[in-house]
C-alpha cells in the first residue's frame, strides 16, 4: 500500500463526508511527517455510523470485503483485487463517551493530526499509538515504530522495543 492509495482513499473519503483515522503503521509515519517503511496495506478506524456509507464509496474505489478469513463485523479486511487491502476497525461510543461496540479505542485516543506525503490526516493520538505498540510482542518493524515514536514525542522505550 503506497502513499498515493492511502492519501487518494483519505481524501476521496473525507470529500464525501466520511471521516476515517489512520491506524498502524501509516500512523506512524504520519505522526512522524515522513514514511519510514513499506506497509503491506492501510489500518483504519471508522465510526460504526459511517459503515454503511464508508463501504459504498470503496466499493466504488474497487474495494470489496476479502472472502473467508477470520473478519467480524467490526475488523474485516477489504481487497481491490490488485493485491491492495484495508484493515478496517469499526467502533461506536455512545453519547457519554463510553465505548459500546467494536474495536475498543479508548475515548480521546482518536485525535491525532500527521502528515501523509504532505497530506493532513487524522490519525491516532501518539500517545495512543505508542501504547498499542508496545502492548503485544514486538517484531522487527515494531521495534522500529516504537524507537521513532520515541524518539520523536520523548516516550521511554521498553526493555523489549530497545
Amino acid at each position: 500500500m503506497d502513499a498515493e492509495t492511502v492519501c487518494r482513499i483519505y481524501e476521496h473519503l473525507a470529500e464525501r463526508g466520511v471521516r476515517i483515522w489512520i491506524d498502524g503503521g501509516w500512523c506512524v509515519d504520519a505522526l512522524l511527517g515522513r514514511q519510514t517503511r513499506d506497509h503491506p496495506d492501510l489500518n483504519l478506524a471508522l465510526d460504526r455510523k459511517d459503515e454503511e456509507e464508508f463501504a459504498g464509496h470503496m466499493r466504488g474505489l474497487g474495494y470489496v470485503r476479502r472472502p473467508g478469513g477470520d473478519d467480524t463485523a467490526w475488523n474485516h479486511v477489504l481487497t481491490d483485487g490488485r493485491g491492495r487491502g484495508v484493515d478496517v476497525h469499526v467502533f461506536e461510543y455512545d453519547e457519554a463517551g463510553n465505548h459500546v461496540y467494536g474495536i475498543a479505542y479508548p475515548y480521546g485516543s482518536l485525535t491525532g493530526r500527521g502528515t501523509i506525503n504532505g497530506h493532513a490526516v487524522d490519525c491516532v493520538a501518539p500517545e495512543w499509538m505508542f501504547a498499542f505498540k508496545t502492548a503485544y510482542p514486538p517484531q522487527d518493524k515494531d521495534r522500529e515504530d516504537v524507537r521513532a515514536l520515541g524518539e520523536r514525542f520523548g516516550f521511554e522505550i521498553p526493555p523489549a522495543h530497545r
